[in-house]
């Protein structure tokens, strides 16, 4: 299991229940905002189609629910919200690279955060390949799922009452 890495941290945004995902990249922030923000690239990493342009305000469609581009400020800056949930990208310069930090801010009643973060990282983890110039299949990328949520589990520990082990121990493990 010491392959598997867990990049999540348990966080709060905008007062509510969040994961935070901090990844070095070796691509530019122009490179990575491309494929964060492109639909037809959006497609070759995350499991649900996008229909955004983007621009600040927009509102869109993401699985027949209703969305809106909250924050943009290319290529820093990206945020977007659809129901419940909020979606927050970052990006910093770091030499040739970029520091991607990524922060969901989730619908506990929708799932646990141990869920949650199991599937961010194994989508982070198809973004990163496909940064690379590669494709990994959701299929393939989830293979690893399992030992992803027993690391969770342990960096979080039990699920708190409201289902968000917030109150548990946030730790990282590389």
């Amino acid at each position: 299991m010491s392959s598997v890495r867990t990049t999540g941290t348990a966080a709060s945004l905008d007062g509510r229940p969040a994961l935070r995902f901090e990844r070095r990249l070796g691509s530019s922030p122009e490179r990575v905002w491309q494929a964060i923000t492109d639909p037809t690239e959006v497609a070759a990493w995350f499991p649900s189609v996008v229909t955004w342009t983007p621009s600040a305000g927009e509102t869109f469609e993401i699985d027949g629910q209703p969305g809106t581009i909250a924050e943009l400020e290319r290529p820093r800056l990206f945020a977007w919200a659809s129901g419940e949930e909020r979606y927050h990208n970052e990006l910093r310069p770091d030499g040739e690279g970029c520091v991607y930090i990524f922060t969901h801010a989730y619908d506990p009643k929708a799932g646990s955060i141990v869920q949650y973060a199991s599937g961010w990282e194994t989508y982070l983890n198809r973004l990163e390949v496909h940064l690379a110039g590669g494709y990994l299949s959701e299929e393939d990328a989830h293979a690893v799922a399992p030992q992803l949520q027993e690391r969770y589990t342990k960096l979080f520990g039990n699920e708190s009452p409201d289902n968000t082990g917030i109150d548990a121990k946030s730790a990282r493990a590389e």
